[in-house]
């Protein structure tokens, strides 16, 4: 099958929802898929105002339908709610194209955390967007429950994986003293609330890895840290072993993918007992959550880092991935006008 995705958020980003994609298309490929993406790369982007990482691409409607056209699929994912994801939703629609959609980020959320809208606003834009397709796809159950309490038709669960072989105890380690290391992986962005971890009283060392418009004041603010800037691959995989415990702070992630990646390393984690740790985490032995994060760290520094990473053996790509095909609707070609035209799977 001929899967196109279109996304705005892609590499060189650094976030939950390009590794999410990444994983996907390899695991879709590793099925046989033929995958094709529609990305910001493709276009002329200019950086998003406040967040210079991110870039918007500068795409027209006419631009956009003639890649999709040209690509043919036999099915449609709509990942983001960005200029790309609007357009491509508009183009489907006009061609009667069945499509998914995903809910990666509470935007409405993080909106509120910069701008004085209400969620009610940024909600409705979300239920017209998304209710347009045939699912939309969330990484857990709590996600799935609050976009139906939010009053979206067709929410379903698509889950994350994590990479095991790379993300293991085993392994080269970064130089440290004997005194615990607490570690925040993740963008540093005011909603991700990575101030909440550093300026929590903790023994030891605190270790921050990403980067993000935050990073800068954090820094300045707080130079006891050890900032390590963004890192992938095996450079993060090697601090993610290295440390004692992982420390969550956002409590508006879909579903936080450092906590498995973290937990797989051997690490445990500490964070709220908000939508994404609930589920990621839980009651199980690969952390702990407390609306008092420093007692949930401490507490977290005592679990057995084996607990941790039997948890997040329970994660799989392949298992994820199966979810995301199974919820795509197909297109079927025809030959009507020059448009494809669809039929029930």
């Amino acid at each position: 099958m001929k899967i196109l995705i279109v996304t705005d958020a892609w590499t060189p980003q650094i976030n939950g929802v390009v590794r999410t994609l990444q994983m996907t298309v390899r695991e879709l490929a590793s099925l046989g898929h033929d995958v094709e993406l529609l990305s910001p790369d493709l276009f002329r982007s200019i950086p998003c105002p406040g967040y210079a990482e991110i870039r918007l691409a500068l795409a027209s409607r006419r631009q956009v339908r003639r890649r999709m056209l040209a690509s043919a699929p036999d099915a449609l994912h709509i990942a983001t709610e960005g200029p790309l994801g609007i357009h491509a939703r508009a183009v489907a629609r006009e061609n009667d194209w069945p499509f998914t959609t995903a809910y990666h980020t509470r935007f409405p959320e993080y909106l509120r955390a910069r701008l004085p809208i209400p969620l009610s606003v940024s909600y409705a834009f979300l239920r017209r967007f998304h209710d347009a397709g045939t699912a939309t796809l969330a990484a857990t159950p709590t996600i799935v429950d609050d976009l139906f309490a939010h009053g979206f038709a067709a929410p379903r669960v698509w889950s994350r994986g994590v990479d095991t072989v790379l993300f293991n105890p085993d392994g080269p380690r970064e130089p440290r003293g004997d005194a615990p290391v607490f570690l925040h992986v993740g963008r540093i962005a005011v909603e991700k609330q990575v101030e909440e971890f550093l300026k929590l009283d903790l023994p030891g060392e605190k270790w921050v890895v990403g980067d993000g418009p935050e990073r800068a004041r954090l820094q300045a603010a707080y130079p006891q840290a050890r900032w390590f800037g963004a890192l992938q691959g095996e450079a993060l995989a090697r601090v993610f072993r290295s440390a004692d415990v992982k420390v969550f702070t956002s409590v508006t992630d879909t579903f936080g993918l450092v906590l498995i990646e973290a937990m797989a390393s051997g690490t445990p984690v500490a964070a709220f007992p908000v939508a994404g740790p609930i589920d990621v985490v839980g009651a199980s032995a690969g952390g702990v959550l407390d609306t008092d994060l420093r007692r949930a760290c401490l507490a977290a520094l005592a679990l057995p880092r084996e607990g941790a990473r039997a948890h997040a053996m329970g994660f799989s790509w392949t298992a994820a991935t199966h979810q995301f095909v199974d919820a795509l609707p197909l297109i079927v070609h025809a030959p009507v006008a020059g448009r494809l035209q669809h039929a029930a799977p």
